[in-house]
């Protein structure tokens, strides 16, 4: 995989239309908007660690758990809602319970 990685990376870099991508016994077509992402979870049992050669084409991007109360009460005043501040905080503990529920 990092070598297909590399290789996509290096034609864009080339600015190239087309280029040979391992495996392939003819040259593709380049989409230059293209793009690839790598999402992991690491810590669960069974999770394997990504390879150093395929790690270092990658950046690390830290998430964080978003704030859903203020999501919610942002999105009710966006559609004219005047008791955003109640319902915001209803529809919060709604979808906290819903991904307990459906989680299990």
């Amino acid at each position: 995989v990092a070598m297909q990685v590399e290789s996509i990376t290096q034609a864009k870099k080339q600015h190239a239309r087309n280029f040979m991508f391992p495996g392939e016994p003819a040259p593709i077509r380049l989409v230059q908007s293209v793009g690839y992402f790598i999402t992991m979870n690491p810590g669960y049992a069974g999770r394997q660690e990504l390879p150093e050669n395929l790690k270092v084409l990658f950046r690390s991007v830290s998430m964080m758990v978003p704030n859903r109360e203020t999501i919610m009460k942002v999105r009710l005043a966006s559609c004219g809602y005047s008791s955003m501040e109640v319902l915001g905080r209803k529809f919060a503990i709604l979808y906290a319970l819903c991904e307990q529920q459906l989680s299990k």
